[in-house]
């Protein structure tokens, strides 16, 4: 077996308006593994364009992404932080993909069904071919490792059985031009730690995110201490008091939804968290809730109004990440053209 540098891939779609859900599902893995492996963090703005867009509120959602990877501890200097447009590989090996990757495969991703609605016929080609780019942008690096959600586990499937028919497809031109037996990697998950899938303040079986019409189902990065708090203290609960146990928790969406934010904020685990408040009412867990929210994302949209302010550092930030990027992927990429025949 071929043997890879230990390198993570992740990517964050430029919707704007970031929010917890987005923090702790994604953003805080990707401060932490900046410890232990080579990390590329990208701002997928190829993947954002298969809906319609609004150019100008593309371009500040770009920045805006990019200011919260550093806001929230993202080095620059020691990782990878770009965009994915200013790197072509990227569309290059998307294509190659689509021939490798299967029409069956495809139809089975729910994501299309979910996003593409009753309406299919009508959705463009690129929101159906949205997982070959996807398994593209994972391996025109060669990544070994991606931190996923629930919601994308799916989707790295895919791009491990694409990795997998390239190199069965390919194994002896791989093998003659020196890769050994295998050219891409079959990426593994990296699975997230507690409240990975914040929810709803307003539904707990809803996931937290931006497309709610309601502001208070949400609370996002740049938010004011003071639109924190009332938004934690508008979150829907039930009449009981908080549980001792986990397991008090069943049934409990809402409780359990804020139990986990605060496990999660505070880095400890939801035993941890009702051993100190199980059996004590909801208005004063949620106090002490807002004391630590305001403590942890304070800071963050600080940061990131003040990054926010100064758009050319920002596009400094993602020309060096992007010319670095360039370079593992252009070499990758010379090699797969060279794997499939191609002439230069």
């Amino acid at each position: 077996m071929a043997q890879y540098p230990q390198r993570v891939f992740s990517g964050v779609q430029p919707t704007g308006n970031l929010h917890l859900g987005n923090y702790l599902g994604a953003i805080t893995r990707f401060v932490s593994l900046q410890e232990t492996h080579e990390c590329i963090y990208c701002v997928v703005d190829l993947h954002a364009i298969t809906v319609p867009q609004n150019p100008a509120d593309l371009a500040r959602n770009i920045r805006e992404v990019t200011a919260a990877f550093i806001a929230c501890g993202v080095d620059p200097e020691r990782h990878i932080v770009f965009n994915q447009s200013q790197v072509a590989e990227h569309a290059e090996l998307a294509w190659v993909f689509n021939c490798v990757a299967r029409m069956g495969w495809l139809n089975r991703m729910t994501q299309f069904k979910e996003k593409a609605g009753r309406d299919r016929e009508n959705a463009s080609v690129g929101l159906y071919a949205y997982p070959t780019l996807m398994a593209a942008d994972i391996l025109v690096y060669r990544a070994t490792h991606v931190p996923v959600g629930d919601d994308q586990k799916q989707h790295l499937e895919l791009a491990r059985d694409i990795a997998q028919k390239f190199n069965n497809d390919f194994s002896a031109s791989i093998a003659e031009r020196g890769h050994g037996d295998e050219f891409f990697p079959l990426p593994e998950p990296l699975i997230q730690g507690p409240a990975t899938r914040v929810m709803s303040l307003r539904d707990g079986s809803k996931k937290m995110s931006k497309s709610d019409p309601s502001d208070y189902s949400r609370i996002n990065l740049m938010d004011s201490a003071e639109t924190i708090a009332q938004k934690v203290r508008k979150a829907k609960t039930d009449p009981d008091a908080l549980p001792s146990e986990v397991d008090g928790l069943s049934g409990r969406s809402e409780a359990d939804n804020l139990v986990g934010i605060y496990a999660a904020l505070s880095g400890g685990g939801k035993p941890d968290v009702l051993r100190e408040y199980g059996g004590r009412n909801f208005s004063e867990f949620k106090n002490a809730l807002v004391e630590l929210a305001v403590q942890k994302l304070g800071p963050i949209g600080a940061e990131m109004r003040r990054l926010n302010s100064d758009p050319s550092y920002i596009d400094q930030v993602l020309r060096n990440g992007s010319s670095r990027a360039r370079v593992i992927a252009a070499e990758n990429m010379t090699a797969v053209r060279d794997i499939l025949g191609f002439v230069r």
